[in-house]
């Protein structure tokens, strides 16, 4: 957990010509160097007691001086939205997001997201980037559902974080989708960035980006339609519906990646009953920030999706 107050630190020798935000980085890793960085502009950091930038070029040995001041008020508002908990200890909080709730609130929702609702729900959140508002790992679409973690302070987020970079998260999803792939198991392997007429979307049909890799399994097929077990090597924003649906089976309800595909019969009932892309973050596992001990988390398949395979399995 970050402590409030001063800390001070000599600026190695091997840092001479390398930028003060570098160095920091190093000196001080509970912190981001964004935070670092905000911290240096707003004037709590400084060089033999005098106040400089970011990008300026250290010599070695000079004294480096940080103040870490308290966490202000967050800016969303505390809400008491109902949230189902997975996990939590002094650290972090697991949830079980449900359809329908943005994680953070944004352009069009300033309210009724998992940030307002964990402000109300997490009473001892000790501040991340400054502000007292828990750390988001990472992210669901408003209508994934599905396991998500949360850090309570910054030194929890930057460990997290890290994990996530790395690929020591083990991410486990459920997908219903759009006919039955011919391979039972697969690896989808591809660069991946914004689709080039329409910057809502993603592609993995680009000449550059950045590499995105999914491997999924065929667990029961259906008429017209499959279960998918979906592992997620890198997290790229929309991944999973991408790379499924440029595979020819998006997912049932995916009204951007699927628009034009309208399943028949027993599908098309399982995906009214959805309502929504059929994608849940079922199983994650990761090395908590504190311990290093693999903590292991698995959320029930919710209502819709219950329900939508007892259509498809003829129940």
């Amino acid at each position: 957990m970050v402590a409030v107050g001063a800390r001070e630190h000599l600026a190695p020798p091997e840092s001479r010509g390398e930028r003060l935000d570098q160095v920091l980085a190093r000196l001080f890793p509970e912190f981001t160097r964004s935070r670092l960085q905000g911290l240096i502009e707003a004037g709590h950091v400084q060089v033999d007691g005098k106040p400089t930038k970011a990008g300026a070029r250290l010599k070695g040995g000079e004294r480096l001086s940080l103040e870490v001041p308290p966490p202000t008020p967050a800016v969303p508002v505390a809400e008491a939205l109902p949230i189902a908990v997975l996990h939590e200890d002094k650290d972090l909080v697991v949830v079980d997001k449900a359809a329908g709730m943005v994680v953070h609130p944004g352009a069009g929702h300033a309210s009724g997201t998992l940030v307002n609702a964990l402000l109300h729900r997490v009473k001892d959140l000790a501040g991340v980037g400054g502000e007292l508002r828990p750390g988001i790992v990472h992210r669901l679409d408003k209508d994934t559902t599905g396991c998500l973690v949360v850090a309570k302070h910054e030194t929890a987020l930057v460990a997290l974080q890290k994990a996530f970079k790395t690929r020591t998260v083990e991410k486990t999803y459920l997908a219903l989708v759009h006919g039955v792939p011919k391979a039972a198991q697969a690896r989808i392997e591809t660069l991946y960035g914004r689709h080039p007429v329409n910057r809502q979307r993603f592609t993995g049909k680009v000449k550059e980006g950045k590499p995105a890799l999914t491997d999924y399994r065929v667990l029961e097929a259906f008429d017209g339609a499959a279960l998918v077990e979906v592992d997620l090597l890198t997290g790229r924003t929309h991944q999973i519906r991408v790379h499924l649906s440029e595979a020819g089976h998006p997912l049932l309800g995916d009204t951007l990646y699927g628009a034009g595909r309208k399943p028949k019969g027993q599908g098309a009932e399982a995906q009214a009953i959805v309502g929504r892309q059929a994608l849940h973050a079922w199983k994650l596992a990761f090395p908590h920030p504190r311990t290093g001990k693999v903590l292991r988390l698995e959320a029930p398949l919710p209502p819709d999706f219950t329900a939508a395979l007892k259509v498809l399995r003829g129940r």
